[in-house]
């Protein structure tokens, strides 16, 4: 299905495909960069999540960003991790600048049998890679009936309060707990949007909303483009921490968040920290997990049934005057994946550009997975 939108006057076309059509397609390209079949599985799964989630910034369009940095030398395929460091409930994972969505995967899924035994499992990664949406990762602990919490550094975006230079990553925070109608979800930057958004209002060609990004003189900026170019080549500027440039709008507390992703990503694993990460050849990115079992605290299917009360007590409280619905966190990516996966996933006509170039490359005929692609 084609689509076309005007966004603040640009005039920007999508492409739908279906989900399964797109995962043939990603399974495919991964294939051809050289990884193997269960691990282009996973890759493809942490990427895709993203879009059936309706987070764009962190779905397809990312897939370049994958494809340049294994051209670049960043992203090491077929990286053997090792693990550096390790006790009953935590463990350190170096992973030789191997791909961010495999050791995420292998690293929680360590952190959720140490939390099994143990009851708790802290797991953090040093070099690594981008590894897509930090909720993925939450989220297969809360499936195995645990609390899960993951992080990651990555290269410097944030200009810390009163600063004018980016020195912090997007760092995002992600938490999820077992609940009923739907798991309890959350995950968001400690930025104030993420560079992947950033990305998307430049494919768009679409001037950004002032109070996100400030240039090299610590003043507004709205120029994407500018601003992607000053964090890749460290000339000042970036995107402000959440809450915004000043503590009057809290913006010291988002400064203070992505400081906490610091510590639990680059601090403990003893890797790079956002601002020495993704340079030239270097990448560097470092990620933190955790997993807690609720039988630690009692009964865990009690404790589910009380968190679920407060949930739908907090649906049920009164709403604001105009508005219909209070949503707790989860509800709208679990009623998105149902929506997208029957009406399909928008895909940018500057992203399929970029699936273009990579399939140029791999001597894939993109046409034979997704049809005929026209705009």
């Amino acid at each position: 299905m084609f689509l076309a939108y005007f966004l603040g006057g640009i005039f920007m076309a999508y492409v739908t495909f279906q989900y399964e059509a797109l995962k043939k397609f990603t399974l495919e390209v991964f294939k051809k960069m050289g990884f193997n079949d269960s691990e282009s599985e996973i890759i493809s799964d942490v990427l895709l999540t993203s879009d059936l989630y309706g987070i764009e910034s962190h779905g397809m369009q990312r897939m370049v960003r994958y494809y340049k940095s294994a051209k670049n030398g960043r992203l090491v395929i077929g990286a053997q991790k090792e693990i550096v460091h390790e006790t009953p409930l935590s463990a350190v994972i170096d992973g030789h600048n191997g791909m961010g969505q495999l050791l995420g995967h292998y690293a929680m899924n360590l952190a959720i049998e140490k939390a099994k035994k143990s009851g708790v499992g802290i797991v953090t990664v040093r070099n690594s890679n981008h590894f897509g949406i930090a909720g993925y990762y939450a989220k297969m602990a809360s499936n195995e009936g645990l609390f899960g919490f993951a992080t990651t550094n990555s290269e410097a975006i944030m200009v810390p309060t009163y600063g004018r230079l980016a020195m912090i990553g997007s760092n995002p925070l992600a938490f999820a707990f077992p609940a009923k109608p739907y798991d309890f979800l959350f995950d968001a930057s400690t930025t104030v949007v993420t560079r992947g958004k950033v990305e998307v209002y430049n494919k768009k060609g679409s001037p950004l909303p002032e109070g996100w990004t400030v240039g090299a003189d610590g003043n507004v900026g709205t120029d994407a483009a500018e601003i992607l170019s000053s964090i890749e080549q460290k000339k000042g500027g970036g995107i402000l921490p959440l809450g915004g440039a000043t503590e009057q709008l809290g913006g010291h507390k988002g400064y203070g968040y992505g400081m906490v992703a610091e510590i639990f990503s680059s601090i403990l694993s003893l890797g790079l920290t956002s601002n020495h990460t993704n340079i030239g050849s270097t990448g560097g990115t470092c990620h933190g997990f955790i997993a807690i079992n609720p039988n630690l605290f009692g009964d865990p299917k009690e404790i589910e049934n009380n968190f679920s009360t407060f949930l739908e007590e907090l649906r049920n409280s009164p709403k604001a005057d105009g508005q219909t619905r209070i949503y707790t966190h989860g509800e709208k990516e679990a009623e998105a994946v149902d929506r997208i996966l029957k009406e399909g996933i928008p895909v940018n006509e500057n992203t399929i550009k970029e699936m273009r170039t990579i399939c140029n490359e791999y001597n894939i005929d993109m046409e034979s997975f997704l049809g005929k692609i026209e705009f």
